[in-house]
């Protein structure tokens, strides 16, 4: 009988517990679950912590600058779900109220007092992890934390009031941050390079929460703060606010000033991908309405290349179509493939009908379709470089009808380019034979054009010209790919010795030889 009743007791404690039988007063609690905010920012004073001390320790190469950045990269998942009330209390658990983040501190709270979304029983529950989990303050990464924050305010304060133009509390919290960063930096002994990806994060914001008219007032404190960039070596904010001074200066139209700034400044090569797409496509709408479109060509090429493609399809698109008027205007018809890339087909309908219009040679077409896309064309900005191109809708007709017909009379021309008469063809034939587009002459007495021989292409320069310009575009990517790639440190070294036939046996050896002959230097 006992013997039954141990084997009962033994096949009772084997069997695993049910799901609703109650936890006893043994069982270790749950673990609180942290906030992706809050767990940002103790991954960032992880890292900062670790960096600091490992420079304490020896003599290790130390990027702030890049932590920081790869940092931001990798927090966007929990800056993409955060709420106010999280960033509030997360700044209320993590930052010192008595520490240099103080006037940071009171900025967030007065947030969370106006934000009236977080339950009662979220605040509850947050009030007891609190009370299980002593409060401990980031040191290493409070000031980063504290900007990362404000920053995280603004966006959510942004997108909430409009989302694409004025919003004057984002703006007003804009401003305060960037004074706290600026006098952290001012005040700072240390290396402050930790701040500068987040002060320039700040200045972004600032400009997308301000209107039109308000930018001009913002442009001498840009300026101010451009050039104390330049003196910090602050690669970040100074390419930031490059692009955010050649933003303003094109949309209100001041392209020559925009000219002067961008051939006076010099972009830092170590900014990054994202600053440097935008100088690219900035710099390449600026040649484009200087009648540089070679440049404007190149730089929105190299501008596309670099785009990341699985995010910021806006700014493709945007990209996409001022190349896509920029090869019309060089003469060049772009591939049909263009037109069909996803997400980009309804956004570039209208470019594909001006496309078809200036392959035929039709301006009848062309001006309808301008006419009827005309509003949209402004708002794409690229309504004043598509007025160039009804010079192009006629040179392409003429070149067909050079091709089709050896001899056509002006008012055939006329008919067929929709011009008004034989005496207006007459002219646009006369400007196209001088500028090269068509080898034909005019006899003005019977009132026709007669076409030449074509001439043999391979017998001009034309195959050399897109033979140079493949090789430059190669060696090109071939210099961005050398730049882009990583190098181990000390790596020269190791291949000195293994060309040298030296190994790690012969290397010790040698190091004690040397050592040795330093101490009988010494003994005598």
């Amino acid at each position: 009988h006992k013997m039954n009743e141990k084997m009962a007791e033994k096949d009772k404690s084997d069997t695993p517990p049910s799901k609703s039988a109650a936890p006893s007063d043994d069982a270790t609690p749950e673990t609180p679950v942290i906030p992706p905010v809050e767990a940002a920012c103790k991954r960032l004073e992880r890292l900062l912590g670790r960096s600091e001390a490992s420079t304490a320790t020896t003599t290790v190469f130390f990027n702030p600058s890049k932590v920081v950045r790869k940092w931001l990269g990798t927090s966007s998942g929990a800056a993409g779900a955060a709420t106010l009330s999280d960033v509030s209390s997360a700044a209320l658990k993590l930052l010192d109220p008595e520490g240099p983040c103080a006037a940071g501190l009171a900025l967030l709270s007065e947030l969370s007092e106006e934000d009236t979304s977080m339950d009662v029983s979220d605040s509850d529950a947050n009030a007891n992890a609190s009370t299980l989990t002593p409060v401990v303050y980031l040191s290493a990464a409070a000031r980063e934390a504290e900007a990362w924050l404000i920053s995280l305010a603004v966006r959510l304060l942004w997108k909430a009031e409009n989302g694409n133009g004025a919003a004057p509390k984002a703006l007003a919290l804009a401003h305060k941050g960037v004074a706290i960063v600026e006098g952290h930096l001012t005040a700072s002994t240390s290396a402050s390079a930790t701040l500068f990806p987040l002060l320039a994060r700040l200045y972004r914001f600032q400009s997308l929460t301000a209107s039109d008219d308000y930018s001009s007032h913002l442009r001498p404190a840009i300026v101010h703060a451009h050039r104390m960039s330049c003196l910090r070596r602050d690669v970040d904010t100074q390419a930031t606010l490059l692009n955010i001074m050649l933003h303003d200066l094109l949309n209100v139209s001041q392209v020559e000033q925009a000219q002067k700034l961008l051939s006076n400044s010099t972009f830092p090569e170590a900014a990054s991908n994202n600053q440097l797409c935008r100088y690219l496509y900035h710099s390449g709408r600026i040649q484009a309405l200087r009648l540089e479109y070679t440049s404007a060509f190149s730089n929105l090429s190299q501008c596309l290349r670099k785009v990341p493609t699985n995010t910021g399809l806006g700014f493709r698109i945007a990209v996409q179509r001022l190349l896509v008027v920029v090869q019309l205007l060089m003469g060049e018809i772009p591939e049909r493939s263009v037109f069909d890339t996803k997400g980009m087909v309804n956004e570039l309908a209208p470019y594909m009908k001006i496309t078809q219009a200036v392959r035929r040679g039709d301006l009848a077409v062309f001006g309808e379709t301008v006419q009827e896309h005309a509003e949209r064309l402004k708002a794409d900005y690229t309504f004043t470089l598509i007025s160039r191109l009804e010079h192009s809708v006629v040179k392409a007709g003429l070149r067909r009808l050079n091709m089709s017909y050896s001899r056509i009379s002006l008012a055939d021309v006329a008919d067929r380019l929709g011009l008004p008469n034989a005496s207006s063809a007459e002219f646009v034939v006369a400007k196209a034979v001088r500028d090269g587009v068509i080898d034909a002459t005019i006899d003005h007495a019977g009132g026709y054009v007669q076409s030449h021989d074509l001439v043999d292409v391979y017998a001009t320069t034309e195959p050399a010209e897109a033979f140079h310009r493949r090789i430059a575009y190669c060696l090109t990517t071939h210099n961005d790919a050398v730049r882009g790639m990583r190098y181990p440190p000390d790596a020269y070294k190791k291949q000195l010795e293994a060309s040298r036939g030296m190994e790690e046996d012969d290397i010790i050896d040698e190091e004690k030889a040397q050592e040795l002959e330093d101490e009988y230097d010494e003994d005598f």
